[in-house]
């Protein structure tokens, strides 16, 4: 099969297109997927750059990616509800920028009518990610959340799910992105110096809740919009969270909750409730160019490859 391989961490560079690749096939509880869109992440670079060897060991040669909307095209012993031909989208455990990937079977949700691949490769672990956070937070109707990063592809998802439980939602975001954050349903606020004068001046209040998904330095600024307490600020990106007291999400939630959250979140994004931006798409060969730019850090939304 063709996949994008990785034999040594470093840069973008380190990225290669490989034909010949030794096939997965289905295991136990598995399923094997054709794999045709590709959800590419910040995880996936500071993967590939061996940062997150202490939590994410890597075994090398590797293929990188964990999200992707395709086709069943193996079930394994053990598995029921899914059957060869299904159009799904989920979580792999084999790497996703490849012609086919393994999943356990409880981490795929079928794709309904209406939600194109594209689309579906993005959702998974933006959908996850922000679910998750929203649940650790217990972010309510009524309460005012502040999110960092919010017109990014979990930030936006996160303030999407926050604005559906009827919480008011303040994004950070760059100037650039604010019309993007009033569609979505976000007080949009600029990041950086003056950050806490900006979000009182919004919320005179104050705010109940923090997710940060930027990681750009705002806990200082989250946990004094806080009262000074770490109490419900949560970030997945900032590696400074302990020196604050506050929680980092690393991951690792409950896939068969995740797997439901996921065939729900489909569901609405079929219908039109749920939206995910996708910045750009890239053809499989092209994956160094979309982690590159992935890495710059200044994406709207989702950027997707696409694998023939």
């Amino acid at each position: 099969m063709e996949a994008i391989v990785f034999e040594k961490f470093g840069g973008p560079e380190v990225l290669h297109f490989k034909d010949g690749v030794e096939e997965p096939h289905a295991g136990h509880g598995q399923v094997r997927v054709k794999v045709a869109a590709v959800g590419v992440n910040p995880i996936d670079y500071k993967i590939r750059n061996g940062w997150m060897e202490q939590v994410f060991p890597t075994t090398l040669p590797a293929i990188p990616g964990n999200e992707f909307a395709g086709t069943v095209d193996e079930v394994g012993e053990g598995v029921t509800g899914l059957s060869v031909g299904d159009e799904v989208l989920g979580w792999t455990t084999t790497g996703a920028y490849a012609t086919y990937a393994l999943a356990q079977a409880e981490a795929v949700a079928t794709r309904p009518v209406g939600l194109e691949p594209t689309e579906a490769a993005a959702l998974p672990i933006a959908g996850e990610t922000a679910q998750r956070v929203l649940d650790l937070l217990g972010v309510r109707t009524g309460e005012t959340l502040l999110i960092h990063g919010a017109a990014g592809a979990v930030g936006s998802m996160g303030v999407q799910l926050a604005v559906a439980l009827g919480a008011t939602v303040i994004g950070t975001a760059s100037p650039a992105n604010h019309a993007y954050l009033r569609s979505i349903g976000a007080i949009p606020v600029a990041y950086g110096d003056g950050l806490v004068e900006r979000v009182r001046a919004v919320a005179p209040q104050g705010v109940d809740a923090v997710f940060d998904a930027a990681g750009r330095g705002a806990l200082a600024d989250s946990v004094e919009l806080r009262g000074g307490t770490p109490d419900r600020v949560v970030t997945i990106a900032d590696p400074e969270a302990a020196k604050y007291g506050v929680t980092f999400a690393s991951g690792g939630g409950d896939r068969a909750k995740a797997g439901e959250d996921l065939a729900h979140q489909a569901s609405l994004a079929a219908d039109g409730a749920l939206h995910m931006t996708i910045s750009r798409t890239f053809p499989l060969r092209d994956a160094a160019k979309a982690q590159a730019l992935s890495e710059e850090g200044h994406v709207r939304g989702k950027l997707v490859l696409l694998v023939e």
